[in-house]
């Protein structure tokens, strides 16, 4: 297969997003994501910026089109800004859209330089907005941080997406005015459902709330319109009449498996490259990279990626059952 060849799986679906990980360590410890003691990657195991710059060149070249940075979170990382530029500097150029996921603490330093770089948007993870509930759900006292980062991301130019994990007995009821809340704001949201990754304190069958069940909720309440978005993501998009015609995304991976036109690839920040979030199949793109062929080695692995991708995932979430995978989210990148 030619190294430019454009990254087709074993169904015929057409990998055009790429979802970089480029640390697996975060200032927040959210309890559905991670345990209070994570014990985090050695540094040496985790991928330069310069291979990842490298690893982001070579799925250009293979036909990616979108390459969202994730983590833990990306801007705890040292010089992030500086692969983010580089990056950029393919948009328009291969790159269709660069973009990122953070916690939004630390955005308030990095937005306007995100923006000069060439992102045009960024996702915001953000749960809820009581300062106590914020504590409990993150172990940290950072929700003053977020809300400045985020009216510091919109200040610079940029649009930003709220994802908000829904969360039954906690932030269920605090929804319709996250809702109310960001369309008054400006910016889309998007709910998603817990997903079974990684061992974490009680169980998450606890918290887990159906987005059925919301949507009816919403629909008593709004005039909910479905539309054909589409972000390059698994979300669904409805407009929200009553909101001004706000944009509301349901990601739901437990209720309405949303493989069949999966699109996405997912790479560690130890360049491990998951061909699902809910699979084991996995390739080493690090041992590629640090080899004496590594342009051959990478177009190999490339194309075992295809070859192993499976197509669904195989999410269940109820009591007593453990996680999907050991790896925690934090780990694959979001």
């Amino acid at each position: 297969m030619s190294c430019s060849a454009p990254l087709v799986d074993a169904f015929n679906r057409r990998i055009s997003y790429l979802r970089l990980s480029v640390t697996d360590r975060c200032d927040l410890r959210c309890t559905y994501c991670m345990p209070e003691m994570m014990t985090f990657l050695p540094k040496k195991d985790v991928l330069s910026l310069e291979e990842l710059h490298k690893l982001g060149l070579a799925f250009i070249e293979r036909g990616i089109t979108k390459i969202r940075l994730t983590g833990g979170e990306p801007l705890v990382r040292r010089d992030m800004i500086e692969l983010i530029r580089a990056l950029g500097r393919k948009l328009g150029d291969g790159l269709e859209e660069l973009t990122l996921t953070t916690n939004g603490t630390r955005l308030e330093q990095f937005a306007e330089n995100i923006a000069e770089a060439g992102v045009k948007r960024v996702n915001v993870s953000l749960d809820t907005m009581d300062g106590e509930l914020f504590q409990q759900l993150s172990r940290r006292d950072r929700l003053v941080q977020v809300l400045q980062g985020i009216a510091a991301a919109k200040e610079a130019g940029l649009r930003v997406k709220i994802n908000t994990v829904a969360l039954k007995g906690l932030n269920e009821e605090e929804i319709p005015y996250l809702v109310e809340w960001a369309h008054a704001n400006g910016h889309d949201l998007t709910l998603i459902e817990v997903m079974p990754l990684g061992e974490v304190e009680g169980e998450r069958v606890d918290h887990y709330m159906p987005l059925t069940a919301i949507r009816d909720r919403l629909e008593a309440m709004w005039t909910l319109e479905d539309v054909e978005d589409r972000t390059g993501g698994p979300a669904r998009y409805v407009r929200i009449r009553e909101t001004g015609g706000g944009r509301l995304g349901f990601i739901t991976p437990l209720t309405n498996n949303f493989c069949a036109s999966c699109n996405r690839i997912r790479v560690t920040a130890t360049g491990e490259l998951y061909a699902c979030l809910g699979g084991a199949e996995k390739v080493d793109l690090r041992a590629a990279l640090r080899s004496d062929t590594p342009d051959e080695r990478l177009g190999l692995a490339l194309d075992e990626a295809m070859r192993i991708k499976p197509e669904r995932h195989h999410f269940r979430i109820e009591q007593g059952a453990g996680p999907a995978q050991q790896r925690h989210m934090s780990v694959t990148g979001g």
